[in-house]
């Protein structure tokens, strides 16, 4: 194959742990192995992939055993759960791929790095959190919980949660390892979970920050900064679609940057959903990326070959 690539696939948390199931470990391998099939298909075809994946399913749990545990040992910061997923998924990602590659007989070594991302510790969701996280609880709860110093809104109809700050990358603090790795032929899994926040100190010091980060707009930063040519997000549907589910809805092969953004503004994409999918589609292009293809887990690898998707350029 002559056209090899430098390719980041960004996996959906739920990939790995389905909605509506216990989300055992037994559950979570056997999701993590179909969920690589298709990306063995592009590190066959010669291809560079560093691996992203979300952790929200994840977080939610560390988050419910903090409570559970709370009187026993102190909770968990959320840089640190983040840290703790990363660890975890990025083992099992890991082995279930080096697993599925042996049986393809494709020899690769598979690094897990565990990545900081450095975030502006005056960005404005800093003052206005609005990221849920963790599960839901009661209204007669809410006041015990705001005693915490945590901030808890409404999750219109589903109860109350925490909200969190969710501010935006601005720079990853491993790249030129993980751009080393990619380099010598290793497969990289990187900035899990949107990598853990950190903002850096006038002395250049790093310092953890209590704040989760959009994993799409982190593996957008992530693609142009080690110069990828490709960022495939891999969500629930086979296209990005307007009108989504209504009569007259419509998907799309291919968006420009400026499209994307009209789209946005009529509210199309919805900031719990494909949202912020499109905005990170949108950085990566602006900052010199190719394209971006947004299709499901299943059309992954027919999506490089230009078969499937929704392709976001300039």
């Amino acid at each position: 194959m002559t056209n090899r690539k430098t390719i980041v696939v960004a996996l959906g948390g739920n990939a790995i742990i389905e909605e509506g199931t216990e989300g055992t470990i037994t559950q979570q391998f056997a999701n993590t192995r179909k969920s690589l099939a298709a990306i063995v298909g592009m590190i066959a075809d010669g291809h560079k992939v560093v691996l992203t994946h979300g952790n929200g399913p994840q977080v939610g749990v560390h988050l419910i055993q903090n409570e559970a545990a709370s009187a026993q040992v102190p909770p968990s910061p959320l840089g640190v759960i983040v840290a703790d997923t990363q660890g975890s998924m990025g083992y099992m990602i890991a082995q279930s791929l080096a697993n599925t590659m042996r049986l393809k007989g494709i020899s690769k070594d598979v690094v897990t790095v565990i990545t900081q991302v450095e975030v502006d510790p005056a960005d404005p969701s800093m003052l206005n959190p609005t990221k849920y996280v963790g599960p839901f609880y009661k209204a007669e709860q809410v006041e015990k919980l705001r005693s915490r110093g945590w901030i808890i809104k409404e999750d219109p109809g589903r109860g109350f949660r925490r909200v969190v700050p969710s501010p935006i990358p601005l720079d990853v603090v491993e790249k030129e390892t993980i751009k080393d790795l990619i380099d010598d032929g290793k497969i990289v899994i990187a900035v899990g979970g949107g990598g853990i926040p950190v903002y850096r100190e006038a002395d250049g010091r790093l310092e953890g920050v209590d704040a989760v980060i959009d994993k799409d707009r982190a593996s957008a930063l992530l693609a142009n900064l080690i110069e990828a040519d490709e960022l495939i997000i891999l969500t629930g549907v086979d296209k990005v679609a307007i009108n989504f589910k209504k009569p007259d809805q419509k998907v799309f092969d291919r968006l420009t940057v400026a499209e994307c953004e009209r789209y946005l503004a009529e509210g199309q994409f919805p900031k719990g959903s494909m949202g912020p999918k499109i905005e990170a589609a949108c950085d990566f292009v602006r900052r010199g990326g190719a394209r971006v293809i947004i299709t499901s887990l299943e059309n992954a690898t027919a999506a490089v070959e230009g078969r499937a998707g929704t392709v976001v350029v300039a």
